[in-house]
């Protein structure tokens, strides 16, 4: 064997044991005539110690060592002199009687601790050394326990795991699809799942009652910290269910995975459950982050008309937020949140603010335009004490104002240290409308797809007044972060057709694209409904890391890139001829 125990294995009561370890090497020291040698291996860091007076040879050998050379050595394990109490294995060291180098190593482009002199681009081109630092593999570790105990969870509760394929169809609406050229079948093509949706309801028509699968899913959209265009999902489907049915087992697993994972205990109590429409009034958000309060205030009967100040009478909408404490924000400060919202460029063009100080006096940038009484009336309506600052934004679309009041929010509770990592708020958001306007289209989307079914009181409303149709859909939020959704699905082929027509489908082009399924669902399909969690979201909130980056194995840059394997690359003319594709230069405008 190459060894008889791990580099994280041995302690105190291992003294006097003939080992034998292997593993890379962290680090040496040499002092006086002994050397040090950190070996390392996914388990932990062992000491190892060459004595110059017992093998000249072997110490001299140690000597020649560099870093993240795999080494094989065999010694005695010996009580350390001068213990280490940050190492689980400080309590030991071994005296090494053999050694033999497995393999040598160039010196690493960038040092393999956990605070690494390597940038994120350097870092994700040598991926594979990234991996052996600690808290990269301790993140990889915490994804592998996870999986695992969503497996356990599921299997439990009466779920079969079903793998669906990954060569699919190409299917309109949501993100763009990534598409695969088919050889065999010239001038046509394969699209990479953007989900598993319509393959998991066929699997509630072939009468699995109860799926999973935690999949890859494929979309080509602009990245961010917590989007990738390969990510994975837990995807589950049930049968005869309704949405208080799906909504209790999730939040039941929720808890498992957080006291099984994490060692977080949630409580008993149920998740809050929070209209659409609320959760954006509220908080401008259908993700918000519930942490903190810091709710937003609507001001337009304060400050519309009470005053000369052009802005908030032309406004559609005026909100604020009461930063508690913050009154004291200098002048510096203050122009960094207005540039803050200017650089947003969402709906307000600028920001107001006001101080309310310690003698309950209240001064803002806009005392010119106001009497003192419509200042005091805005205290008392944003609920302000003695020390706190208001923010108040205006903008001409209320929607598109609320987000930037929203994003405004998140940075002053980042500020204040209101949004700790080591803190867990979650809810559901509920009531989401069924559609939403789509300027570049010029027709009505599926806010979430065209496969969820309408509240069964709005059905009526799809032939008068589809804008105002509510989805029975369901999103799970944790922190501010979308960690799941799903939504009970059309199981009759009359309401799918009728959804098709509200979203400008004619009978045969959704006959083109989604024939399988409304052909499926004339064989008996059941009531049924489902929810999909981000994996690799729920890992980053588990891990307190700022990007789902950090807990996938080998992932992509900002520009979809992977640094390591330098795709996408171009192929040769031979396969492309094969594929019967021509490139062609994009025409520049």
């Amino acid at each position: 064997m190459y060894r008889s125990n791990t580099c994280g294995e041995l302690r105190i009561e291992n003294v006097g044991q003939t080992v034998t370890l292997a593993g890379w090497v962290q680090r040496t020291r040499k002092m006086g005539g002994m050397t040090f040698v950190d070996l390392r291996d996914r388990y932990g860091i062992t000491q190892l110690v060459f004595n110059e007076e017992t093998n000249a040879e072997l110490c001299a050998n140690a000597n020649k060592l560099g870093r993240e050379y795999v080494l094989q050595v065999t010694g005695v394990v010996n009580e350390r002199y001068s213990k280490n109490d940050k190492m689980p294995t400080g309590d030991i060291e071994i005296i090494v009687s053999e050694m033999k180098v497995l393999n040598a190593s160039d010196t690493p482009p960038f040092t393999i601790e956990e605070n690494t002199d390597g940038g994120d681009e350097l870092r994700m081109k040598y991926r594979y050394l990234d991996l052996r630092r600690s808290n990269v593999r301790e993140n990889i570790e915490l994804r592998h326990k996870f999986c695992l105990a969503v497996r356990h969870f599921l299997d439990a509760k009466g779920f079969i795991e079903v793998e669906t394929p990954v060569l699919v169809g190409s299917t309109p609406e949501g993100a763009r699809d990534f598409i695969v050229p088919s050889r065999m079948n010239p001038g046509q093509f394969y699209a990479l799942p953007q989900s598993p949706q319509t393959l998991k309801q066929l699997l509630m028509v072939a009468g699995m009652d109860r799926y999973f699968q935690i999949v890859k899913c494929f979309r080509d959209e602009d990245l961010r910290a917590d989007r990738q265009p390969e990510f994975t999902q837990i995807d589950c489907e049930m049968s005869f269910v309704q949405q208080d049915d799906i909504i209790s087992l999730f939040e039941e697993m929720t808890k498992h995975l957080f006291k099984e994972v994490r060692g977080y205990d949630l409580g008993e109590q149920p998740f809050l459950r929070l209209p659409w429409a609320e959760a954006m009034r509220r908080f401008g958000s259908d993700k918000p982050d519930m942490r903190f309060g810091m709710e937003f205030v609507e001001l337009m009967d304060v400050m519309k008309g009470t005053g000369s100040f052009p802005v908030f009478n032309d406004a559609a909408y005026i909100g604020g937020i009461c930063a508690t404490g913050c009154a004291s924000y200098t002048r510096k400060q203050l122009d960094e949140l207005t540039n803050f919202v200017k650089s947003q460029q969402i709906g307000a063009k600028g920001l107001v603010y006001a101080r309310v100080g310690e003698d309950g006096s209240v001064k803002s940038s806009v005392d010119k335009f106001y009497e003192p009484e419509v200042l005091n009336n805005l205290k008392a309506a944003m609920n302000a004490q003695p020390g706190d600052l208001i923010l108040i934004l205006s903008g001409e679309d209320a929607m598109k104002t609320r987000r930037q009041l929203c994003e405004l929010r998140l940075l002053m509770g980042e500020r204040l240290g209101l949004r700790d990592k080591n803190k867990f708020s979650l809810l559901w958001v509920v009531d989401f409308p069924m559609f939403e306007w789509s300027e570049e289209e010029g027709r009505l989307m599926a806010m979430h797809h065209p496969f969820t079914s309408p509240k069964p009181s709005d059905i009526a409303k799809l032939d008068t007044d589809p804008a105002n149709v509510l989805a029975d859909a369901y999103d799970m939020v944790c922190n501010g972060v979308e960690v799941g959704g799903g939504s009970i699905r059309i199981h009759d082929a009359e309401l799918q057709a009728k959804i098709f027509d509200v979203l400008g489908f004619t009978p045969e082009k959704a006959q083109e694209q989604f024939g399988f399924l409304m052909n499926a669902f004339k064989y008996g399909a059941p009531p049924h409904g489902g929810l999909a969690y981000g994996l690799d979201r729920w890992v980053s909130l588990f891990a307190g890391l700022d990007s789902i980056r950090d807990c996938i194995a080998f992932p992509k840059n900002n520009s979809g890139r992977d640094v390591m394997l330098d795709a996408p690359s171009c192929v040769d003319q031979a396969q492309l001829d094969e594929l019967q594709l021509i490139l062609q230069e994009k025409k520049v405008n």
